[in-house]
């Protein structure tokens, strides 16, 4: 091709690589040998030569859960937006196919991998990670003992707002419909939900905790309890959009009236609950914020900035709507069982499977 155009085989490679202004003769016949030759760049051959690949891995557990799919489409946005193509892997909430797609973007040699898993910290991931080798930034859940930046939502200032949102109402008796008791997520939020308490010196409590995974048949189980016995809570936080979905369907076929006999405030605010009947009171989770945040902390490494030890809690917010009110005068009446009272300690906690 340097033949061709009549000009140095340096030249042209900085041609290819943007590296240097020409004048525009050289220019067009540069452009003319490669029209003439049919010249396609290799971009694997340019990778190794620059010892980049402008690709970044990002594992998340399921793209068609709204949340996790709107996550991954602020990254790819971001990533674009920066110059960078994303390899997204979808691990189908294993742990096994976790490990799989970071083995396989290790080799792949990405720039980099953002990382989201949706499965307690029990330590079997931090090895895998940590020899993968790569950049890493752990991004809305945590995974301890790994090096990497961290994003995060304020998950205790989400279940904070609720609590605070409820007990001004007047509600004293509050059910808490969370994910698996070990995760990080579940904890804070409801830890802020007892520091609201704390706060309004109320004679509140949580007095039903119920948590498995983050799904709809957690929603519906939890929400089947909860009916299932008398003098019950009149408020809920149900501490994702996918547990509400299953919880308001036993609700519905059940003819409970919301707010009237029962409050309910969600948790990520993706799904269009404003077009619900009623619109739900919800937590909102920064979730573009997050996508784009995780990807500069990564290029900002990537060019050499010391971001390894940064966490960040990125704000929520409290949308408030229709779907909480005053207590109703009079408890629900239920099932014979005889409620539990408990306040927020862990040992009080129930799993529903």
């Amino acid at each position: 091709m340097a033949r061709s155009a009549g000009v140095s085989v340096a030249t042209v490679s900085r041609y290819l690589n943007n590296n240097l202004h020409l004048p525009e003769p050289t220019v067009l016949r540069i452009r003319q040998a490669i029209d003439e030759l049919g010249y396609k760049p290799n971009p694997h051959a340019r990778s190794l030569s620059r010892g980049r690949s402008d690709t970044l891995g990002l594992v998340v557990p399921d793209i068609t859960n709204p949340y996790f799919a709107r996550l991954a489409a602020a990254v790819e946005r971001e990533a674009a937006r920066r110059g960078y193509g994303l390899s997204l892997c979808a691990s189908l909430n294993t742990q096994e196919r976790e490990r799989e797609y970071l083995e396989r973007l290790s080799r792949a040699a990405v720039d980099g991998i953002i990382f989201v898993t949706n499965h307690p910290d029990d330590g079997a991931l931090r090895e895998p990670i940590q020899r993968s080798g790569q950049r890493m930034v752990i991004l809305d859940e945590d995974v301890a003992g790994v090096t990497g930046a961290r994003v995060f939502s304020d998950n205790e200032q989400g279940g904070f707002l609720a609590g605070r949102h409820l007990v001004e109402l007047g509600h004293r008796r509050i059910a808490f419909f969370g994910g698996p008791e070990t995760m990080g997520s579940t904890q804070m939020r409801l830890a802020g939900v007892g520091r609201a308490i704390a706060e309004a010196g109320a004679d509140a409590a949580v007095t039903e905790i119920y948590c498995g995974d983050y799904s709809p048949e957690h929603g519906r189980a939890a929400a089947e309890r909860l009916l299932a016995t008398a003098g019950g809570a009149t408020a809920v936080l149900v501490s994702s959009d996918q547990i509400m979905l299953g919880a308001l369907e036993i609700f519905r076929r059940a003819g409970v009236r919301i707010p009237g006999e029962l409050s309910v405030i969600g948790f990520d605010d993706i799904a269009p609950f404003v077009l619900f009947d009623p619109p739900l009171t919800s937590i909102r989770q920064p979730v573009d914020a997050m996508g784009r945040r995780a990807v500069d902390l990564m290029v900002r490494g990537l060019a050499g900035e010391e971001v390894g030890k940064v966490v960040e809690h990125l704000p929520v917010e409290l949308i408030l709507r229709e779907s909480t009110g005053r207590p109703p005068s009079k408890s629900r009446t239920a099932g014979t069982t005889t409620r539990r009272k408990a306040t927020i300690p862990t040992n009080q906690k129930e799993r529903i499977s």
